[in-house]
C-alpha cells in the first residue's frame, strides 16, 4: 500500500493503518531499533512502540516521508529505551562507543545535549550534502543506523581498520565544518 494511502487510514482513524505501517515499514523499523539496542525483544518493543506514537501523532500532522517520519520516531526510541538500560547496567554496547566517537567529533559539547538543536541539524545537512555519495552513505549507516563497523566492513568488502580509519576522518571533516559554521557550545 502507497504511503499517501497509508496516511489516509491514519486520518480516518482506521486501525488498519497501523498493520499495512508494519507490512510496510516493520523490517526497516526493527533494523533501525536492533542496530541501536542489539536486543530483538528490545527492538520489538520499540517498534510497537513507533506504531503507538504515529497513531498519536497523525493527524494532525501529515508526514511528506512516512519512512523517515517512522524511522525518526523508532530511532528516538531506540536511544531513550538504551539509556534507560544502560542507567541501570553499564555495558559496552555499541551505541555507548557511537556516543563516544561523537563526544570527540561535536565540539565543546558531549554529543547528546544538542541532537535535536535546529541549527545542528541544519549544519549537518550541509555537510552531508558536501560529502561524495558513498562518504555521506557510510556516515549516515554508522551514526544515524548505528550499524556495526564489522557490517559496513562485510557490505563495502574493506577491512575494518579501513572503515574506522574513512569514519575517524569523516567526523574530524564534521568537527572542521562545525567549527567554521561557528558551531561552538559552551
Amino acid at each position: 500500500m502507497e504511503d499517501a494511502r497509508i496516511i489516509d487510514l491514519y486520518f480516518a482513524r482506521d486501525e488498519a493503518a497501523i498493520a499495512e505501517t508494519g507490512r510496510r515499514y516493520g523490517r526497516y523499523l526493527t533494523t533501525v531499533a536492533r542496530n541501536i539496542l542489539r536486543n530483538e525483544q528490545e527492538a520489538e518493543e520499540c517498534v510497537n512502540d513507533t506504531y503507538l506514537r504515529a497513531w498519536e501523532a497523525i493527524p494532525p500532522h501529515r508526514p511528506a516521508r512516512l519512512a523517515a517520519f517512522l524511522g525518526k520516531i523508532t530511532r528516538r526510541l531506540a536511544l531513550d529505551r538504551y539509556a534507560s538500560l544502560t542507567a541501570q547496567k553499564r555495558g559496552g554496547g555499541q551505541t555507548e562507543e557511537l556516543l563516544e566517537e561523537w563526544k570527540d567529533c561535536l565540539p565543546q559539547t558531549d554529543g547528546r545535549r544538542y541532537a535535536d538543536d535546529l541549527a545542528l541539524k541544519d549544519a549537518f545537512n550541509r555537510f552531508l550534502r558536501s560529502l561524495p555519495a558513498d562518504k555521506r552513505r557510510l556516515f549516515v549507516r554508522r551514526y544515524w543506523y548505528a550499524a556495526p563497523i564489522s557490517a559496513l566492513a562485510r557490505e563495502l568488502g574493506q577491512k575494518e581498520s579501513s572503515i574506522k580509519m574513512q569514519l575517524m576522518r569523516l567526523r574530524q571533516q564534521l568537527r572542521d565544518f562545525l567549527e567554521k559554521e561557528d558551531m561552538q557550545y559552551e
